[in-house]
């Protein structure tokens, strides 16, 4: 899935929490991942691009050796397979027990062009991870490596995230509230609401402000819808 530069533009003034806001309104309620949160690289960033997946099972002792880092289903290889542009994210099952990336690997996927990394484990070599400036979101740090807990077996199939589905190129939103998938069907109807669900919702915030009351007012009932849109209307003219 190739995003172009204006798709990805407009992304980034979309917050996680209005993505999935407009995604409830469609009956779609488990697309945020639970469990990743931003490492110092990632916050105060928003980053948008289409899901690279990478996928670990439970370690099994005949396949999760130190030997298995060169065959050719290894995190290395599922790392030069990765495009400019990608975010990538990683099932770990949740493991907090050993770190699926350290600083070599995360050095790496920077130098690839990778937008960012998301995974609901976690990250070894925490300080060349930071040093190395790519933004991930993970659930914390371990010192163990990889094998000591998992077994690395794919890369570009659905996996499960945090919780969520997710399908190789789904599009892929991370802030500070977290990470966010965007099934391929409905980019363009998040696309089209969600800057209107943004500019809605500064609007309330500033009634907020000047001392209206809530109710009727977040969520709009039909009286406030009406000013919305004569605000609206002042601001065109």
């Amino acid at each position: 899935m190739t995003i172009d530069a204006a798709t990805i533009a407009a992304f980034q003034t979309i917050s996680t929490a209005t993505i999935t806001t407009v995604l409830l309104k469609k009956g779609l309620r488990k697309l945020w991942m639970r469990g990743p949160a931003p490492l110092p690289t990632a916050e105060g960033k928003r980053l948008v691009g289409p899901a690279f997946t990478m996928r670990f099972v439970p370690a099994r002792e005949d396949l999760a050796t130190p030997e298995s880092w060169s065959s050719p289903r290894s995190t290395r290889a599922a790392i030069e397979h990765m495009t400019e542009g990608c975010i990538a994210v990683v099932d770990a099952m949740g493991s907090t027990d050993a770190g699926i990336f350290g600083d070599i690997l995360v050095a790496r996927m920077a130098k690839r062009g990778v937008t960012a990394l998301i995974t609901d484990g976690v990250m070894r070599d925490i300080a060349g991870v930071l040093g190395a400036g790519l933004p991930v979101w993970c659930r914390g740090t371990a010192a163990p490596p990889a094998v000591a807990g998992l077994t690395f077996v794919g890369w570009q199939e659905p996996i499960a995230c945090g919780g969520v589905a997710v399908f190789p190129d789904d599009l892929i939103v991370a802030d500070a509230d977290g990470a966010v998938c965007i099934p391929a069907a409905y980019v363009e109807t998040v696309l089209k609401e969600g800057p209107e669900q943004e500019r809605l919702e500064a609007w309330i915030m500033t009634e907020v402000e000047r001392g209206v009351p809530l109710p009727g007012l977040y969520p709009a009932n039909a009286e406030t819808k009406a000013r919305y849109e004569a605000f609206k209307a002042s601001k065109a003219n």
